[in-house]
């Protein structure tokens, strides 16, 4: 597990944003355990308290669940993960109109553009 962490937001942040990407994508299937707080701190050589909290927003917003003393796994619930993969793509879209408007661009001038770079990602 590799997560890239910036110093503009807090870690645990990114931690949840790093899930929800694995989780949105299929990188980790519904019912999946996921590395315990400890195991991911070591990895990420980040405090355990920053994982912990990072766990328990993911509980709270039903990212992830955890049973007694077994592994937290991933959600099995696919209104959730439908939910997750629907923010991020809002988040993206968000985001890349925001560029194209500081470009001074219509959704009409990028739409070309957009057909050509799917076409060119097909042929690869």
């Amino acid at each position: 597990m590799h997560i890239e962490l910036n110093k503009r937001e807090p870690v645990y942040v990114q931690v949840v944003r790093y899930f929800k990407k694995q989780i949105a994508s299929g990188a980790l299937e519904a019912g999946a355990e996921i590395p315990s707080r400890r195991e991911l701190a070591n990895q990420l050589k980040i405090n355990p308290n920053t994982v912990q909290r990072a766990y328990k927003e993911m509980e709270t917003i039903g990212l992830i669940q955890t049973k007694g003393n077994l592994p937290s796994t991933v959600t099995e619930d696919e209104l959730m993960i439908r939910e997750i993969r629907e923010s991020l793509l809002n988040d993206a879209i968000h985001s890349f109109m925001a560029t194209v408007r500081s470009l001074r661009m219509s959704v009409d001038d990028v739409i070309p553009l957009l057909e050509a770079r799917e076409k060119e990602e097909e042929s690869l």
